[in-house]
């Protein structure tokens, strides 16, 4: 019994374990049923019912839940609360101020444009959602038999959908069939990451062999998938059939919600994410909001005028108290009661004054400002997204704002950090050279035709014609010699300088191919190496013909050919016909190549592949299969109905992969056709063959390669191609055994070596091709290893990553290959600017660091006079890196001693000084115990270059400077690659190129080229910056303006007021408003043709000096010293008058508005008619609001009476003669101290709209002067003004200036001599 017993707990605990084994599968799994099973069934009985449907809604609110919902998320916002607070207060009888309803207009006012706001925007977003969601798509009807038509929003998990050519799909699709021969579909991804090239997706492998169309009643599997993620590139889960097969499923297998299916007529699929939970919803985020380093300056300064706030408060509580305590116990006639009708004390009465003051002097907090920034953003994005310099023609592309809060640090920025690869260069591989088995192929007649691509001008081509292209060299030796006499050229090939009509018609022929223009696509063969890939494939059909093994081959024309078939299929490029677009090539009727599945089971390897075939000593066996090959592509001569392989497209995913493609096809070795499980590649002299892809394992950046595993069908071996960055496929050749072929092994490989680094010297971007053959064995033992990770849901990419690993090992070297990407139009200038502007630029590529030097040298990040250190450990942090990295800071801070990362935030600046450091030392100089010392050595060098940087490594090193120098930060890059460091930097820039999406969906801005990011900062930036500084000290300064505070000491501070309520309310809520909304958006202090040719202007962004925190108390002193004029001047002026409050008050009130308005003037940089308009609007709005309201409303608040005020004061000549004296008092200071500073101690922004005013003929002169030396003149200068301004030696004048026409001589005019010493000043900080 005991036993039993036992057996019992047992068997329990086992079902317990089960059930939570089961329940943590529910949890990390999705079971997904076809839903026609249950179309009977009761709504509880489908298993799918607790997925999302697919209706989408985008909106954030409904008509019930608008008000709630926007108010809530409005008092999100402190400000908002405080504001709503002190209505609230008005509304208490002891201690309002106001009306309590009118006190409420101003929040009701901002909370109410801010509601609108949203609801319009909530709007649009629901006509969007409307619209897609009743869109048409074809869902089986099991009561019907057939597809029928429905709107999106009622497909549901589990329908089946029939896809039809160019229709957008409704959700994420498991693809079960397709009307391809091929059992593929085509799809373009473009609304998800911008791709145009198509991509093939292929049936689920159980459903591939179907004779017949698929008949959804008869489908019985159920699928296991993961739970609904945001990774585009990932889809893990299996099939189980009926019979309890289980089939992996990928991504290759799943079609995402938003592609358009191509090439292909019908597709039939199984929802298995829908709405919401597809991978497209999940990725949509919408706009990003960031806290500009502005605002949160500017939310120090709301809590100082909180602190003044409560201090006045305080003020005229303890006063208001002292007031009453010296009437003792005779109370004063105007004494309020208790609610209670008894006496209050002094210490109560101050307590509710205090309160009543908070009300009374709450518009010292600018209750708009907040409204007001988004206004202003808005209206700034608006113009930069209308700035046509922006506008790249060649793309069709604009600059696109993504994040609308942040444009003002655009003005602000201090350090870059930029990609290389398609962001400084076009990403637009063109094939310039290659070495096979350690011989050099120059390909002489290709440079030459890439050299008509570029309009070069005189010097260039006279460079050219003395030796344009480097010649063929067999050693090292020949290279070394050419290098030197042809380095500037080697830079200058760089240069994208070919015509824009050019670029346009390239871009016209590519329009729906990526990377296709002719410059990438008609390539020149080297003559020799042409005539070897002949001579190899006219032996190779020889044996073939007379039936003799491969293997008799000479290695050196068998590592020739293998190279190009290398080249041809390792890759996923799709093969389409130019004169159907995007129509995918098809096979004649005469032509049928045997379709074999891929080696998916060990039963299959087994069937498939007999020892007679895999044995290598078998003649017989191997005569047969070659003969069987021969006849049957000899009996396909014509195997394309479309045009022939010359004149194939290629639409690949990456540049690199296009133009290997393109260059393999120019030596005769084409690819024609890519099924899922077969490649066919025509060779000359073999004709077609069709290599069986047995696996595709894909480029990944920690693995750095990628690999396919083939069958060969001339050899029947399983090959695997290997492709891959040289840092890592060099590393996995399999070392030499001893004997005869060892030594010229180990040559081969050290001939590669020197030439990959002389590519890279020349700036070229290389890869190795590799190979390994598989015995019967090998392949088994790997292949169910292989199975095991393929079919695992959880760490599945871990697992292949492994089984990547273990194949590829004891690599074969075929060759390696010399890719140019050549350097985008006006980086190098755009570059130079910036370091103008006072920015330091990074750039962190993964490229191999002679080519990533070269490509800096080029675009002028380093420079040929400059003193590099290069850092580059081979061993441990604690060893070699340790040390170099000590011995460089201990130079570094003895010629550079202010380089610690804690003596400054503003980036130091040195001249002759770079720094290279490899990805591997990278990683040793990003450790805690080594991150400040890497930084002291890297902030004193002017530019900073890490290679072979993962990226990773690229969102380190820009927290690191982040967070460490407390500096602003901008990242620019293209690719997915780029993502992390835009992510992590103040703001990140994406480049709309030829890598996709993923860079542009991931930033703050996208721009079309790096080259605009030049106006972006200098121009654009500027002027946001400097707008929204200035408008937000203004908004301060307006609201200091406090003049009920000078009343209080002649009204006992009680917290009466002398100016109508009504003008108290509204006066900075409208009357003041629309000005500095006007300028705050159009004020420009000074030109973008300024901006651009003096860069070093930017530098005032840098430093804050439009917003520094002593302006903020200098405005608000000013503000008390103005409210103090207005207040006594009419206080003066009416004393001993019989005038009664209001009319004392009003003038006071609109003397008030004249000052601010003028203040405002004062300002302005740049006026418009808007500015006139909106002031005029303002003071017209004012008196009409003043009359009407003092004609029509003499007892609405009684006992006010503001009865014909404002007529009355229109008639005294005394309120004139205040309109004109008051202002001009009040604003003498500032106006002098503008004055002052303007003519003695110009900033170099002043001078800058100083130039502006000048005729342009003058403005260039000057602007030309720092090319000019006349130092003769300049000391003239400084013998005469050396007490006033600061000069440097390096300043150039010129003897003559043009000024209205004429010619003057410099040292005769005194003014002009004062006037251009300060330009010089300025000029002299480039």
């Amino acid at each position: 019994m005991a036993r039993d017993g036992e057996d019992a707990g047992m068997v329990k605990a086992a079902k317990v374990k089960r059930q939570r084994k089961k329940k943590t599968k529910e949890n990390k799994t999705r079971t997904v049923h076809a839903n026609i099973l249950y179309d009977n069934a009761k709504g509880e009985e489908n298993p799918n019912r607790h997925y999302a449907n697919n209706k989408i809604k985008t909106t954030k609110y409904t008509l019930l839940s608008f008000l709630p919902k926007n108010l809530f998320e409005q008092f999100h916002r402190f400000a908002n609360v405080y504001f709503v607070f002190i209505a609230l207060l008005n509304f208490v009888p002891v201690v309002n101020a106001f009306q309590p309803e009118l006190a409420l207009a101003p929040v009701v006012f901002i909370l109410s444009v801010t509601a609108i706001k949203d609801l319009w925007e909530d709007y649009r977003r629901h006509r969007s959602d409307k619209e897609i969601n009743h869109m048409d798509c074809l869902v089986y009807s099991r009561v019907e038999r057939r597809y029928v038509e429905k709107y999106w929003k009622e497909v549901r998990v589990g329908d089946f959908i029939r896809l039809r050519c160019n229709e957008i799909l409704p959700a994420d699709v498991l693809l079960l069939t397709s009307s391809d021969p091929d059992r593929l579909c085509h799809i373009e991804t473009a609304t998800l990451d911008g791709e145009t090239n198509l991509k093939q997706r292929q049936v689920v492998r159980s459903f591939f062999d179907l004779d017949c169309d698929f008949d959804p009643t008869k489908y019985n599997s159920i699928i296991e998938c993961e739970k609904p993620n945001n990774d585009l590139n990932r889809f893990r889960g299996y099939i189980i059939h009926r019979s309890g097969r289980r089939d992996a499923l990928y991504k290759e297998n799943l079609l995402l919600r938003g592609c358009t299916i191509r090439n292909t007529e019908e597709a039939v699929g199984i929802v298995i994410y829908a709405g919401h939970e597809t991978k497209a919803m999940l990725n949509n985020n919408g706009p990003r909001y960031k806290r500009s380093k502005l605002e949160r300056q500017m939310n120090v300064d709301v809590f100082w005028c909180v602190i003044i706030l409560l201090v006045m408060c305080l003020f005229a509580a303890v006063g208001h108290g002292l007031w009453m305590f010296q009437y003792g116990d005779k109370r004063p006639v105007f004494d309020v009661l208790s609610p209670e009708g008894t006496d209050l004390s002094p210490i109560m009465s101050a307590i509710y004054l205090f309160l009543t003051m908070i009300i009374v002097f709450q518009v010292l907090i600018p209750i708009s400002l907040f409204v007001s920034i988004e206004i202003v953003k808005i209206c700034q994005v608006f113009f930069i997204h209308q700035d046509m310099d922006l506008y790249d023609e060649e793309t069709d592309s604009h600059l696109q704002c993504r994040a609308l809060n942040i444009t003002e640090d655009l003005g602000q920025m201090q350090y870059i950090f930029s990609d290389k690869t398609g962001t400084l260069t076009e990403n637009k591989m063109v094939f310039r050279r290659c070495t096979v088995a350690g011989v050099e192929y120059s390909h002489d007649a290709n440079a030459r035709r890439l050299a008509m691509y570029q309009e070069m001008d005189s010097e260039e081509e006279e460079c050219t014609s003395h030796g344009g292209t480097l010649p063929r060299r067999d050693s090292v030796t020949s290279h070394q010699s050419a290098r030197v006499v042809l380095r500037s050229q080697s830079t200058k090939s760089h240069r994208r300088t070919g015509s824009r009509a050019e670029a346009k018609r390239a871009s016209i022929l590519s329009k729906h191919t990526a990377f296709s223009s002719p410059m990438e696509k008609d390539i020149t063969p080297d003559p020799q190496l042409l005539d070897k890939v002949n001579e190899c494939s006219s032996q190779m059909d020889f044996m073939r013909f007379h039936s003799q093994p491969m293997s008799q081959l000479p290695s050196d024309l068998s590592d020739i050919i293998d190279f190009f078939i290398a080249l041809t299929i390792c890759n996923t490029v799709v093969v389409s016909s130019p004169n159907q677009p995007r129509q995918k090539v098809k096979l004649s009727e005469g032509y049928a190549p045997p379709l074999k599945s891929p080696v998916k089971t060990i039963e299959d390897f087994i069937k498939r592949f007999t020892p007679s075939r895999l044995t290598s000593g078998s003649n017989s066996s191997s005569s047969s299969s070659l003969i069987t090959n021969r006849s049957s592509n000899r009996g396909c001569s014509s195997i394309l109905s479309s045009p022939s392989a010359e004149k194939l497209r290629y639409e690949a995913e990456s540049p690199d992969e296009a133009a290997l493609v393109y260059a393999a096809r120019a030596y005769k070795c084409s690819l024609v056709g890519r099924l899922p499980d077969q490649v066919t590649v025509e060779l000359p002299h073999l004709g077609k063959l069709s290599f069986e892809l047995l696996h595709t394992l894909g480029f990944d950046s920690t693995r750095k390669r990628m690999s396919v595993v083939v069958r060969h069908p001339l050899t029947d071996q399983i090959t695997v191609y290997t492709k891959g960055a040289d840092s890592v496929i060099m590393d996995l050749i399999k070392p030499p055994n001893t004997g005869e072929n060892s030594h010229s092994v180990c040559f081969i490989v050290y001939r590669t070596q020197n030439y990959l680094n002389l590519y890279a010297a020349d700036g070229l971007r290389t890869l190795c091709i590799a190979k390994k053959v598989l015995t019967k064995e090998e392949y088994a033992c790997w292949l169910q290893r292989h199975l095991e990770a393929e079919t695992a849901i959880q760490g599945r990419e871990e697992l292949l990553f492994e089984s990547a690993l273990r194949l590829e090992t004891n690599l074969h070297l075929l060759g390696a290959t010399g890719i140019e990407d050549r350097l985008q139009d006006g980086v190098p200038e755009t570059i130079a600017s910036l370091r103008k502007a006072g920015l330091q630029i990074w750039v962190l590529t993964g490229d191999k660091q002679e080519t990533a030097v070269n490509i800096a040298y080029a675009c002028k990040l380093l420079e040929p006079e400059e003193e590099i250190l290069t850092l580059n450990a081979d061993s441990q942090v604690n060893d070699t890196g340790h040390c170099f990295i000590n011995e460089n800071d201990y130079s570094a801070d003895h010629i550079y001693p202010s380089s610690s990362p804690s003596s400054s935030s503003v980036p130091f600046m040195v001249h002759r000084l770079g720094l290279v450091i490899d990805g591997r030392t990278l990683a040793y100089a990003l450790d805690k115990s080594l991150e400040d010392k890497f930084l002291a050595v890297a902030r004193s060098c002017r530019s900073v270059l890490c290679c072979r940087s993962t990226p990773l490594q690229k969102s380190m090193v820009v927290k690191l400077v982040r967070n460490k120098l407390k500096v602003m930060t901008l990242a620019i890059g293209d690719g997915a690659n780029d993502v992390s460091m835009i992510q992590v930097a103040d703001v990140g820039v994406g480049i709309s190129g030829q890598e996709g999406m993923q860079a542009v969906m991931a930033s703050d801005f996208a721009l079309p080229r790096f080259r605009y990011l030049q106006k972006l900062l200098l121009v654009h930036g500027h002027w946001c910056y400097s707008r929204l500084a200035n408008m937000i000290l203004y908004f301060f300064y307006k609201n200091a303006v406090t003049l009920i505070f000078w009343y209080q000491f002649y009204c006992g501070f009680s917290g009466s007021a002398m100016i109508d309520q009504w003008y108290l309310i509204f006066f900075n809520l409208m009357f003041s408003a629309f000005p500095q909304l006007i300028t705050g958006t159009l004020d420009k202090d000074v030109s973008a043709e300024t901006l651009q040719q003096l860069p070093q202007l930017y530098i005032s962004g840098q430093n804050s000096e439009e917003y520094k925190p002593y302006m903020f108390w200098m405005n608000m002193i000013d503000a008390f010293y103005q409210s103090l004029v207005c207040f006594f001047i009419p206080y003066f002026a009416y004393a001993d008058s019989d005038v009664d409050l209001f009319t004392w008050g009003t003038p006071i009130t609109t003397l008030a508005l004249f000052t601010i308005l003028l203040h405002l003037g004062i300002e302005t940089k740049t006026w418009t008619w808007m500015n006139w308009l909106s002031i005029s609007f303002s003071i017209a709005l004012f008196f009409t609001v003043a009359l009407c309201y003092n004609a029509s409303c003499p007892t609405c608040y009684s006992p006010s009476n503001p009865y014909w005020t404002m007529q009355r004061l229109l008639q005294d000549p005394l309120f004139y003669f205040l309109c004109v004296i008051t202002p001009v008092t009040a604003l003498l200071p500032r106006y002098f101290y503008r004055a002052c500073q303007g003519t003695l101690f110009p900033s170099p922004v002043q001078v800058g709209r100083q130039l502006d005013k000048l005729p342009a003929e003058t403005r260039r002169n000057i602007l030309s002067l720092s090319r000019t030396k006349y130092v003769n003149h300049i000391e003239q200068a400084k013998h005469h003004y050396h007490n006033l301004f600061v000069f440097q030696p390096y300043i150039n004048v010129p003897d003559t200036i043009t000024v209205m026409g004429h010619r003057q001589p410099l040292e005769c005019n005194l003014v002009l001599l004062v006037f251009y010493v300060k330009v010089f000043w300025i000029l002299g900080l480039v």
